[in-house]
């Protein structure tokens, strides 16, 4: 039989070789088109992703530049705050020293040594209740136990026999003071060995 007289639409294994030729073809188009739906897909997510680390990063510079605003206030109001504070305690203390001019000037027109010391001691107690109001109290040392934390001991006295007085503070040449329960200053004291 000649390729001439063979006629393809009668032949049955021609006609099942073209069909899986077309079968072939329509599976690598159907192939190629998900490909490129798949590439377009892909392509899609790359875009929506790369549009939302772009959102993330604005949202994070957004962020910092308010941080850093925040520092910079929170610097800012802290200093006035410290400013504002010395300012409050040495406007506390005028009081007190209009007090001590006061009393100079009466000194120095009274002949009463009484009166003066009189006059001192409210100077006095009302300097310390202003110093208790802003949360200084002094250190009770004489009579109590030494406390390294509290005092700090510049001599050292034998007491003898009395051995309830070893480690005892037994003078006070300078009181101590805290501020609110935080030692300002250490008490200088004597202690009994």
């Amino acid at each position: 039989m000649t390729q001439e007289s063979h006629n393809n639409t009668h032949c049955p294994t021609c006609n099942e070789e073209m069909e899986n030729v077309d079968q072939t073809q329509d599976v690598q188009e159907s192939a190629d088109t998900e490909e490129l739906s798949e590439v377009d897909a892909l392509k899609q997510q790359l875009e929506m992703t790369g549009a939302e680390v772009e959102k993330h990063k604005q949202e994070y510079l957004f962020l910092m530049a308010e941080f850093d605003n925040f520092r910079k206030r929170t610097m800012r109001e802290k200093s006035d705050i410290i400013k504002n504070a010395a300012e409050g305690v040495l406007k506390g203390l005028l009081p007190i020293v209009d007090d001590f001019e006061r009393g100079i000037e009466a000194v120095t027109k009274a002949g009463d040594a009484d009166d003066v010391v009189k006059g001192m001691e409210l100077i006095y107690q009302k300097f310390i209740k202003y110093l208790a109001q802003n949360g200084v109290k002094p250190i009770e040392s004489t009579g109590k136990p030494f406390d390294s934390e509290l005092h700090e001991a510049i001599a050292m006295v034998p007491v003898g026999d009395q051995e309830d007085k070893k480690g005892i503070v037994i003078d006070t040449p300078t009181k101590g003071y805290t501020i609110n329960d935080k030692v300002l200053r250490h008490a200088k004291v004597v202690v009994g060995q």
